[in-house]
């Protein structure tokens, strides 16, 4: 029995992988170029996984891959882009003319025998005008073809337009690295503890940030932890209500009568809680003693506080986030 040779290909530099059958062709690897048939006619595509296990798939079938490109298709390949463009002015000039300049024609591609053309649209939800409409006033400009006219968000917009992220870095994250896009949540930003300041969370393309994501997962699990604000704990100076979780330091700030906030770890308030008990405890290293058991105030900029990285980043007056975080995500 043959044993199928699954492969993985993309038809954008940092775009989604689909997966196609290569078992006629098994000398395949990973940078070449593949002719492929897909819902939008034959296309090239470049192989970026050889050899996959298809239990790892939610797939039961695959399309099998047409044919290795040859240098014949990678010649046709370059000749529709340049037509490409021409028909992405004439598209424009059309939205133009028709008091429509408001939407934006994100891409144009030619399937790779020239026989149909998918075009992608962009534009603001007030923009009102009827794509039917549209869709039959270009397809009268194009006879030759075959249009498919598709209205996107403005996320996709923003991957396919490509330029600099909200965060200052060269290239968005969604054009640099990510292939496909995950729900964003205002909740994200608040597990955080990061401003919501539109400008500090939202990207350019007027979502939520998608790098919102890259650390929720360890801040909800470093979360489960930590005592909840507004709950009073027992800390080695007395009682007090926690004010601020820092949950990748495992330390919260607690507001002590008459003393104020100070800054304690998990390690200090489990302590505290078993002298409280009764219970007997270890007792503190030299180093420990000598700084408080990690006890400071969150504001003070001693000798303490500036040799720790971590602490530098926070304050109970100034929300994590206000600075730019996003350069650490990035």
């Amino acid at each position: 029995m043959t044993q199928n040779n699954i492969i993985g290909v993309q038809f954008e530099e940092v775009g989604k992988i689909y997966y196609f059958d290569a078992s006629r062709y098994p000398d395949l690897k990973v940078g070449d170029p593949v002719v492929v048939r897909t819902s939008r006619g034959l296309q090239l595509a470049t192989i970026s996984q050889v050899r996959i296990d298809v239990d790892d798939l939610e797939f039961n079938s695959f399309k099998s891959v047409e044919r290795p490109a040859s240098p014949r298709d990678l010649l046709q390949r370059k000749a529709l882009s340049i037509q490409e463009e021409e028909t992405k002015e004439q598209i424009r000039n059309y939205f133009i003319e028709n008091n429509l300049s408001a939407v934006k024609v994100v891409s144009a591609e030619y399937s790779l025998d020239g026989n149909r053309l998918f075009v992608l649209i962009n534009s603001e939800s007030s923009i009102n005008y009827n794509i039917k409409r549209v869709h039959q006033d270009i397809q009268k400009m194009l006879k030759d073809v075959q249009l498919e006219l598709r209205q996107i968000g403005p996320r996709d917009a923003a991957k396919l337009i490509g330029g600099m992220g909200a965060c200052g870095m060269e290239t968005r994250c969604c054009a640099k690295f990510l292939t496909e896009f995950s729900s964003i949540s205002i909740r994200m930003a608040k597990t955080q503890d990061i401003s919501l300041t539109p400008s500090e969370i939202t990207g350019m393309c007027g979502r939520l940030r998608c790098c919102l994501m890259y650390e929720y997962d360890q801040y909800v699990e470093a979360i489960k932890s930590l005592p909840k604000r507004k709950r009073k704990v027992l800390t080695p100076m007395g009682e007090g209500r926690v004010v601020q979780i820092l949950p990748l330091r495992q330390s919260v700030i607690v507001d002590i009568p008459e003393i104020g906030p100070r800054q304690f770890t998990m390690e200090d308030l489990d302590r505290a809680e078993k002298i409280a008990r009764g219970e007997a405890v270890e007792p503190l290293s030299d180093e420990k003693t000598k700084h408080g058991g990690q006890i400071s105030r969150p504001d003070d900029n001693d000798g303490t506080q500036t040799s720790n990285k971590e602490g530098d980043q926070h304050s109970p007056r100034k929300r994590r986030g206000q600075s730019s975080r996003r350069s650490k995500d990035n």
